[in-house]
């Protein structure tokens, strides 16, 4: 778990050191946005729905889909009242970043090394519910337009969305893609990661580090990494769902900003440094809240 943080840290770095020494140019944030949004996130995606999905398991998993869209109607109900007064160039940042966590990336990781291979299983479900409502609702944050009908066309038409599409297909049919193609998906989705950090980092390197603790910040950290985490652990308990179901959602709620605000920041040109120090200020409080969520729900 703290190698894997540890490891966006230094991805994040990375990009930051290369931008303040001239080999990424001021204007790279663009090409790696770009790249980012419309290549690896896609990439990644469909490479993550191509799992085995028998009867059983769709049992077996019913339960963590159905409390991982709980979560996500929850999150959009709290990103729309938390942020009703926010400035209109920090308000789509905000509402994204609540909405969405980092349980992506963090996810899989972080169940495998507490709950084994059962919770693998159970996060890789989780995140299908995130997959859909971040790049539908959560793009539109985005969109700014009051033509609703082109906003949801462009919403539609977006490649992490059309990636989903193609993803539940590939999942539900239980298509097997060939080998060739498989090969180069897993490929492309494996420069995510790099991609997204070091795009965080590109961004960082033009702000003001002094700024980073500013009290909207710390206020959002707060939001995603207990108030998030706290609801869904009541919600779960007061339901009676299953103690690994719910210790799984909660750990997986309670991970970081996503990096792909960063991404879809700088792709619309709106809040770029705010993106950028909400990923960086929850990534390095997640790496003491995350464990002391693990103790609670074990």
């Amino acid at each position: 778990m703290f190698t894997t943080q540890g490891m966006l840290l230094l991805l994040l770095v990375l990009g930051y050191v290369l931008t303040r020494i001239g080999i990424i140019p001021p204007d790279g944030k663009k090409l790696l946005s770009a790249l980012t949004v419309n290549v690896t996130l896609p990439a990644s995606i469909l490479h993550a729905f191509q799992m085995e999905f028998d009867a059983e398991i769709a049992r077996s998993c019913v339960a963590i889909t159905l409390v991982g869209l709980c979560i996500q109607l929850g999150g959009a109900v709290l990103a729309q009242l938390l942020y009703r007064r926010a400035p209109a160039d920090r308000r789509p940042v905000l509402q994204y970043g609540t909405l969405v966590s980092n349980s992506g990336i963090l996810g899989t990781v972080i169940a495998e090394g507490i709950f084994g291979s059962l919770g693998v299983l159970y996060a890789s479900v989780y995140v299908i519910p995130q997959r859909i409502i971040m790049w539908t609702l959560g793009v539109s944050y985005f969109e700014g337009t009051s033509d609703k009908k082109a906003a949801l066309r462009r919403v539609a038409m977006n490649p992490c969305v059309l990636a989903v599409a193609a993803g539940l297909v590939i999942m539900l049919a239980q298509l097997h893609l060939p080998a060739v193609v498989s090969l180069t998906i897993k490929n492309v989705a494996g420069g995510n990661t790099m991609c997204a950090m070091m795009l965080v980092g590109t961004v960082l390197a033009q702000t003001d580090l002094k700024t980073i603790a500013e009290g909207q910040v710390l206020r959002y950290c707060v939001v995603r990494l207990l108030l998030m985490p706290g609801l869904t652990l009541l919600a779960c308990r007061l339901a009676g769902v299953d103690g690994l179901v719910t210790s799984v959602a909660v750990v997986l709620s309670g991970t970081p900003a996503p990096t792909t605000v960063s991404a879809l920041a700088t792709k619309y040109g709106v809040g770029e440094q705010l993106a950028a120090k909400c990923v960086v200020a929850s990534t390095l409080l997640s790496l003491a809240t995350i464990p002391l969520w693990c103790l609670l729900v074990r």
